[in-house]
């Protein structure tokens, strides 16, 4: 059985807030997510450890565990030498991430050089030129962002 690891409160909660507020998860899978940030080590926590560290149901731990996995966030790791499964952040969720946003980002764009389209049809007066000239700064937002991600992960990946 590993024991608990030595984690900041406070950092705890922030990362527990973050995770609620931003990605959307319940408070209890955002504890669980927090608390195997500071496994460093990956080595994971068994069922049993999560459901004792965090003083929760055993129902409500395996509910939040099923999220976090289904969405990626964490992965199982099978020791050879036990049954047991153990539960680690997923060393390829940035990757996941990044190619999601970059997915959408690209779907957004392809909206966007529609409407551009679009507009340089229309007509060729000054409120319609500054619409397209906006529009063209967005695109370049668009462009640098995908860039940016792409090579993120290009560099975390090699």
């Amino acid at each position: 059985m590993n024991k608990p690891l030595n984690i900041d409160d406070a950092l705890f909660h922030k990362l527990v807030n973050f995770y609620t507020e931003n990605y959307h998860l319940p408070p209890l899978a955002a504890k669980i997510y927090a608390y195997l940030i500071f496994d460093f080590d990956m080595q994971g926590f068994s069922f049993e450890e999560l459901v004792d560290v965090l003083k929760a149901s055993k129902s409500s731990v395996s509910c939040s565990l099923q999220l976090l996995l289904q969405n990626e966030h964490i992965t199982v790791l099978n020791k050879i030498d036990e049954r047991k499964r153990y539960f680690i952040l997923n060393p390829d969720y940035v990757k996941i991430r990044f190619s999601s946003l970059i997915e959408k980002l690209y779907k957004e764009l392809d909206i966007l050089e529609d409407l551009k389209a679009l507009k340089k049809n229309e007509s060729n007066d000054e409120k319609n030129n500054i619409y397209i000239n906006k529009l063209d700064i967005y695109i370049d937002l668009l462009n640098s962002n995908i860039n940016s991600f792409s090579e993120t992960i290009k560099k975390l990946y090699q």
